[in-house]
Order: structure tokens, then C-alpha cells, then sequence
């Protein structure tokens, strides 16, 4: 169980000094508890304090680091089982392996679609992160391979399979970008121990079972190894599934050390059929795993999942918002609709659908109402006739049109008079209650601007 604000205080110097960044060691204390500073921040406590309080508030499965520089990833660090009691720190990472035995071809395919498989979402980038890199057989190739993956996709994460003498020549030119190593079973798991200490990486544990698993990571523990993920080698879909839910809670409900790590998973292992992988992966992201490698990447799989982690792993607690500004949609020119709405993302996919389904070529502004819905928003006094003034007139859509027509949502029609008011030479036009009629509103407006462009 972790420390609470005061009992952490009392392991404090109890200077407060501000330097910490808080305004007194109990607000930093109870920040610390709270998982929301690092004891590191304090310049004054004793490093065997900070040892000691780390291990104490460390989250019960560890938070293991992949990769380097700009490119950091975490995985585990996870505190409850259910969203919905908090949230779920950090989202899987999601990509495909490429091994030696693959051709020239197929090879330089699997690079391609990590370059290519981008998207773009509410200004979240949606791409796959690791790439699982086999060595068969042939050391050098292994080594090659490696070498290439690094120059062509320096920002991935890497998980490296092959043998010792191989992985530890790579990990040579590797420097600062940390791999995970992929392989200790109960029959090398001292070569591969030795290994990761020697070269501070974290190491995957490979097993046959949950029993093999506890005993290997028993040992690793015992060894001094810190950052561990785990396989426990299920061979079915049921049992992978059971696998999950009995390590996450014996490391959540138990804090049963031996399972207090992030896990990696394979869903081709179980199916040949693409579409049942990609259910499956589906479920693995909301059932717990930390890593989850595809046979490939198909972009029409793939863009639902990484959209399915993206949802699960918001904070519930915190709507999700689309980014303040002016949306071209449909090519929009001089004389084109405008429209404004709300920043809540669900209302912004929803009228950006209707406005792409129109056709009509539409200025969409959104403004910032906190990730509130338009009714909600108005309520609270951030989407009113003022602040909708204040924002079309900074936002620089004046200087992109040659009409002032504005079409605000049907919801608040009640301010169009007083919108006009705060809007002088603006037309407010009143739009439909519900985004399923604003094709036609909207054909019906680009109709007249067209009209007023042909007067001009």
C-alpha cells in the first residue's frame, strides 16, 4: 500500500523551501502521494528516502521504458482494473515483426507501411510504435536488419529476438535507444539475465505457464532486474484471456510482485484468419496487454484500433476536445458557408460528417467551450452571444470570406438577436437542432452566397 501525504512529510527536510515547485513540503507531499510529482523534485531528500518512497508509491505493475530521446515509450505503470475507477495510464503499443527469413521484398513492404499507416486525429497522430525484429539463424543478416530498421524508422520501438552473441553486438550500436529483449525462458534465462544487466535493457520473460512465468520472475527479481515484461505462453485464446485477468489482478488487487509488469501478446498465435486477429486485438487493448504485435498491418484494421486505444485510454474524468480554430471542410473559397459549434470532439465528428456528406464547401469554426456539448456549453456561460463575437472576430475568418453570414447551431437560436447585436454587419442564421439537417440548410446557403458572388 502506498505512503500517504502525511507520512511522506514526515520522511521530508521540511525546508519549504519552494524549490520543488509547491508552495510548502505538505502541498508537495500530498502531490507525491497523489501520483502527481516526483519525490526526485525535492533537492534536499536523502537519496535513501527517495528510494524508499519511490518503491512505496511506485504503481503495483511497474512502468517499463522503451527507446530514447524524443522517442520514449511506457509501458504498464497501471493502477486499477477498470477504467472507470480511475483511468488506464498507458496505451499498448501496437505494430508487426519483420523477420530475416523474410525477402528483400517483404522486408522493405513491412518498413513502407510504417511510414505510410499515419493518421492524423483531432491532432492525435495514429500509427503503429514497435516493430518485433526475429533473428534466424543468421547473425550478421540479424545485424543488418537492425541497422536498417534504426535508419529508417529511428522513432520506433524495438523488440529484439535472436541469440546472445547477436543481440549483444546490437545492443552495442543501440546507445541510449533501449530495445526490449525478447527470449528468457527457463532454459537460457542466466545468458539472457546476464545480458540485461550488463546493458540496462529491459527483457521480456517467456514462459509455459503461469507457474514457469511466477518462478522466472522470481528469479529475474532476485537477480536485480528491474524492468521486465511478460509472456506467459498461452496457448488458446481462452487461456491468454484468463492469463491477462489473473496476472492484473494478482498485481492490482494483491500486489503480487512476481506479476507486477506489463505484458506482451501475439493474437496471430492463435488464428490464421486476419479479421478474428484483429477482434482479438481489439480485445487485448481493453484486456490489458502492454504490447501487441500483428502478423501485419492492414490500414483498414488497423485505423480501428488504434482509434478503439485512443478512446479507452482518455482520462473519463476529462472530455475529449478538438483543438480550437477554423476547419476548411469540402475546399471552402471566399464565398462559402460558415458555420460554428462547440469544441467537444463527439459533436465536432458528428457535424464535420454531415458537412463532408453535404459537399458544400464550409468554413467550420470551432470554438473552445472546455470540451462542453453546445447546449451544456451555453448553460455554463462559455458558448454564449458574447464569446461567440470574441471568437469570430480574433479567429481571422474575416479575412477569408466576402459575406458575413454565420450559421450558429439550432440550440441557440435564442441568442441570434443578441449575436447580431455584438456582431455588427453579421447575418446570424439560425441552423437545425440536430446535425442530420444541415445539408440541407447548407445547400440552401451556398445556393444564395453563389447567387451573392455573381451580384458582385
Amino acid at each position: 500500500m502506498g505512503l500517504t501525504g502525511i507520512q511522506i512529510l514526515a520522511k521530508l527536510p521540511k525546508k519549504n523551501c519552494n524549490e520543488c515547485g509547491y508552495p510548502t513540503c505538505l502541498a508537495f507531499a500530498m502531490k507525491v502521494a497523489a501520483g502527481q510529482a516526483e519525490i526526485t523534485a525535492c533537492p534536499y531528500v536523502d537519496p535513501k528516502v527517495v528510494e524508499e518512497i519511490a518503491e512505496a508509491t511506485a504503481p503495483p505493475i511497474r512502468t517499463v521504458k522503451l527507446g530514447g530521446g524524443d522517442y520514449i515509450y511506457s509501458l504498464g505503470g497501471e493502477t486499477v482494473l477498470f477504467r472507470h475507477e480511475k483511468r488506464f495510464e498507458n496505451p499498448p503499443l501496437i505494430g508487426t515483426y519483420i523477420s530475416t527469413n523474410m525477402d528483400e521484398t517483404e522486408i522493405a513492404r513491412r518498413i513502407e507501411l510504417y511510414k505510410r499507416l499515419i493518421w492524423d486525429r483531432i491532432g492525435i497522430k495514429l500509427q503503429p510504435e514497435v516493430i518485433f525484429i526475429q533473428g534466424k539463424v543468421d547473425g550478421s543478416k540479424f545485424i543488418d536488419l537492425v541497422k536498417r530498421v534504426r535508419e529508417e524508422l529511428p522513432q520506433k520501438a524495438l523488440i529484439l529476438s535472436a541469440d546472445v552473441p547477436s543481440l549483444e553486438k546490437v545492443l552495442s550500436f543501440c546507445e541510449d535507444f533501449k530495445p526490449l529483449l525478447y527470449g528468457a525462458s527457463i532454459e537460457n534465462y542466466e545468458e539472457m539475465f546476464k545480458l540485461a544487466k550488463e546493458k540496462n535493457v529491459p527483457l521480456t520473460l517467456v514462459a509455459n505457464s503461469l507457474d514457469e512465468l511466477i518462478e522466472l520472475a522470481e528469479k529475474g527479481i532476485q537477480s536485480g532486474l528491474k524492468d521486465l515484461v511478460l509472456d506467459s505462453g498461452a496457448l488458446g485464446v481462452k487461456e491468454l484471456f484468463e492469463d491477462l485477468i489473473i496476472i492484473r489482478r494478482a498485481a492490482i488487487k494483491k500486489r503480487f510482485k512476481p506479476f507486477g509488469f506489463p505484458v506482451i501478446t501475439f493474437p496471430y498465435r492463435y488464428t490464421e484468419d486476419y479479421l478474428l486477429e484483429s477482434v482479438l486485438g481489439g480485445l487485448l487493448i481493453a484486456k490489458y496487454a502492454s504490447i501487441i504485435i500483428f502478423s501485419d498491418l492492414r490500414a483498414e484494421s488497423l485505423f480501428n484500433l488504434l482509434v478503439e486505444r485512443m478512446n479507452i485510454f482518455t482520462d473519463p474524468q476529462k472530455p475529449l476536445v478538438v483543438e480550437e480554430g477554423i476547419y476548411p471542410i469540402n475546399g471552402p473559397d471566399e464565398y462559402s458557408p460558415v458555420a460554428i459549434t462547440c469544441n467537444f470532439a463527439l459533436t465536432y465528428f458528428i457535424v464535420k460528417g454531415e458537412i463532408e456528406g453535404s459537399r458544400v464547401p464550409t468554413w467550420l469554426l470551432i470554438q473552445n467551450t472546455d470540451g462542453l456539448s453546445v447546449l451544456t456549453a451555453w448553460a455554463a456561460g462559455k458558448f454564449g452571444a458574447d464569446s461567440i463575437a470574441e471568437f469570430v472576430k480574433r479567429c481571422g475568418i474575416e479575412n477569408k470570406i466576402k459575406h458575413r453570414k454565420l450559421k450558429i447551431p439550432g440550440y441557440l437560436a435564442g441568442i441570434k438577436g443578441e449575436l447580431e447585436e455584438e456582431l455588427p454587419g453579421w447575418e446570424i442564421i439560425v441552423g437545425p437542432r440536430e446535425a442530420s439537417g444541415l445539408s440541407v440548410s447548407l445547400r440552401k446557403l451556398y445556393a444564395e452566397l453563389q447567387e451573392l458572388k455573381k451580384a458582385s
